[in-house]
């Protein structure tokens, strides 16, 4: 469903409720269990940490990304590579930070099912009659096959059950305001709480209370997801929703805080508070007591139905992850930074899309970070540490867009260094979990980087020796080629792939495939060129007559999120110049253009392979290689371009970059 950008209207208030604040939504299910973790609760301890996590939500969540960042849409849509395609022009190193975070979001995308999911279903180990113990494989098991369900179900796209999403989400989070308002009355002093001085003293006087951040930044995780998914619903939808949203995340906090100080637990028979066990709250304790802040804001009775609402809203936060990548990935591959893989369209709902080859990875990848965290608990050790790194890539990407759109300069330096300082302190607090998990989410998102940075390099080697020559030096000769009848037809109608942005050039390549490697005689030349432009739907195409009705040019201005059906789009840019009489496409064979037969089209790929005589440098040596290994796995050049494999014909040739200049060869008589 897609909504007008600013335009407010309850269908769209319900889809923002259901796709994009799922991750976000879901963080009172582990950032208090988190916080608690080996620590001894006190009235510091809570009122400190639930200060920062309101003031996170302020400052990180509402005021950057709600109020500020939602700003830069392109025509609509938002996200890493949305808000780097409207600065890339102005900075070319610019390309780097938007890689960053669009690796770090990938990565956190495989972290997030598995934490939110697990979160949900450790709820079950607040009934004793279930028997479900600390270190039980039973939660494991159930959280595996639900993902081995949601991911298979991914195929099938969500046209049908998404309409569900809204109205479940709007359950879930009128559940945490219930729940949380009712428990604020165990302690009406956690109100204390929203006054700044409460966090600034925590930070200062607490035993290790900057390290804490790690585990408060957890309420703020779904932040950039927000913004990535800004197409699906429109900015003022966006906005108008988060003041429920945030009153419901916020009224929960308090609640799990207030009964985190006040409520009482049995402990050998005697009701005590957690206040007063005066030892830290380890794994030990948090089972012997069967502690969860926040499945203990539910009577027992409504377990069974609260484990049900928070795992359906779990994945419901995972599916905005996971389409989310999807979409990531394409405009990736548009964008030139990543390998081409082959995209489906489970519906006709614009902006949904499955990608086979990355469904698989990341449900590997979930599955995984399962098996080896095992509980939520740990698995909190890799969250965050991805996402902030996004966040930040998010600030400096931003801080360009306003140098574009001319905002004072001190606003600038104002946004750039208060932010980078906050993010900053958040990543260094981050960092603590490092060797307790976190290296597993950094480890992910570097190896994305790579993939992304050898495409990136690669491409970047190969255009620098690309041979462009003037078309018009050799428009006598093709022409020439054209009528000699002493040459086989090799079709009709010849069309070549071409990267050349200026119409009056063509690749050297090209002219070669023509002229030398084997004539190849046709009526008609064409050559289509595709151009990613910054805006994401544009659709739109050029035709230049060269020699009319010999040698014609097509360009293609396709958007970063539009797909290169080149097949069907050349069909109908062919259609409608033959409804326009501008080409006649009729075989010219004596016998066939009588009967007015259409002549046969060819596609012509050129598909490049590393030569053996480069002298490359080491490190672009290894680059290269890597990029032709990806290449090799992944799609291939015809299907990239959406072409009719029946008719393409692919012709490869030796890519030299670097070609051998020192070589000792000796001639001898005989």
């Amino acid at each position: 469903m897609k909504v007008s950008t600013n335009k407010v209207t309850g269908a769209g208030l319900l889809v923002a409720l259901g796709i994009i604040f799922g991750d976000i939504g879901t963080s009172p299910l582990y950032v208090f269990n988190a916080i608690i973790d080996n620590r001894i609760i006190s009235e510091e301890l809570i009122l400190g940490t639930l200060s920062c996590i309101i003031w996170t939500l302020t400052l990180q969540t509402t005021l950057k990304y709600v109020l500020m960042v939602l700003r830069a849409d392109n025509r609509g849509e938002g996200g890493t590579f949305a808000l780097y395609a409207l600065v890339r022009r102005r900075r070319k190193w610019l390309v780097f930070p938007a890689m960053v975070g669009g690796a770090a979001l990938l990565a956190d995308g495989i972290i997030t099912p598995p934490i939110s999911i697990t979160s949900a279903i450790e709820g079950l180990k607040e009934l004793p009659s279930l028997g479900i113990k600390e270190g039980s494989n039973a939660v494991v098991i159930i959280v595996i096959a639900i993902l081995a369900l949601f991911f298979f179900l991914q195929q099938f796209g969500t046209a049908s059950i998404g309409q569900l999403f809204g109205p479940i989400m709007f359950v879930w989070f009128t559940m945490l305001l219930v729940l949380g308002a009712i428990h604020v009355f165990d302690d009406l002093s956690i109100f204390k709480a929203i006054s700044p001085h409460y966090a600034i003293s925590f930070l200062k006087t607490y035993p290790g209370g900057f390290w804490l951040l790690g585990a408060v930044f957890l309420c703020t995780t779904g932040a950039e997801a927000l913004y990535s998914d800004l197409g699906h619903c429109g900015r003022g939808n966006i906005r108008f929703s988060w003041i429920y949203v945030k009153i419901c995340l916020l009224f929960n906090y308090f609640g799990q805080g207030a009964a985190l100080l006040a409520q009482k637990y049995s402990l050998n028979g005697e009701q005590i508070t957690l206040s007063s066990i005066h030892q830290p709250i380890t794994a030990l304790v948090k089972s012997q007591l069967r502690i969860n802040a926040f499945y203990d804001l539910m009577p027992q009775w409504f377990i069974i139905p609260g484990v049900i609402i928070a795992t359906s809203a779990a994945v419901i936060a995972s599916q905005a992850m996971v389409s989310g990548a999807y979409t990531l990935v394409s405009e990736a591959m548009r964008l030139n930074l990543w390998p081409k893989m082959k995209i489906r369209y489970p519906s006709e709902e614009k902006g949904q899309l499955f990608i086979p080859a990355i469904n698989l990875l990341m449900f590997l990848g979930c599955v995984g970070v399962v098996l080896f965290f095992r509980k939520s608990s740990d698995m909190e050790a890799a969250y965050g540490l991805a996402i902030i790194v996004t966040m930040l890539s998010t600030t400096i990407l931003f801080a360009n867009y306003l140098v574009i759109h001319r905002i004072n300069s001190t606003w600038i330096y104002l946004f750039l260094v208060g932010y980078l300082t906050v993010e900053t302190s958040y990543l260094i607090a981050l960092l603590v979990k490092f060797m307790h998990g976190g290296y597993i989410t950094l480890l992910i998102g570097f190896i994305i980087f790579v993939i992304m940075f050898v495409w990136y390099r690669a491409r970047k080697i190969k255009n620098r020796y690309i041979e462009f020559v003037r078309l018009d030096h050799y428009i006598s000769k093709i022409q020439e080629l054209s009528v000699d009848v002493s040459v086989p037809k090799y079709a009709t109608h010849l069309v070549y792939m071409t990267s050349a942005n200026n119409p009056k050039e063509i690749e050297h390549k090209i002219i070669y495939s023509i002229l030398n490697r084997k004539p190849k005689r046709a009526d008609i030349y064409w050559f289509v060129h595709i151009d990613t432009v910054d805006d994401p739907y544009t659709c739109e195409y050029k035709v230049t007559h060269t020699i009319p009705n010999d040698i014609i040019r097509v360009d293609f201005r396709l958007g970063f999120r539009m797909e290169p059906r080149v097949n069907l789009m050349f069909r109908k840019v062919v259609e409608e110049l033959v409804a326009n009489q501008e080409v006649e496409i009729n075989s010219r064979y004596e016998s066939l253009s009588q009967s007015k037969v259409v002549g046969d089209f060819q596609f012509m790929v050129m598909e490049k392979y590393l030569s053996q005589d480069n002298e490359l440098p080491f490190m672009e040596k290894l680059v290269m290689k890597f990029h032709f290994w990806l290449k090799d796995h992944s799609l291939s050049e015809e299907k990239g371009f959406g072409l009719d494999q029946a008719n393409v014909t692919v012709e490869k040739f030796p890519l030299i970059v670097a070609p051998v200049t020192k070589l000792r060869l000796k001639r001898v008589e005989n």
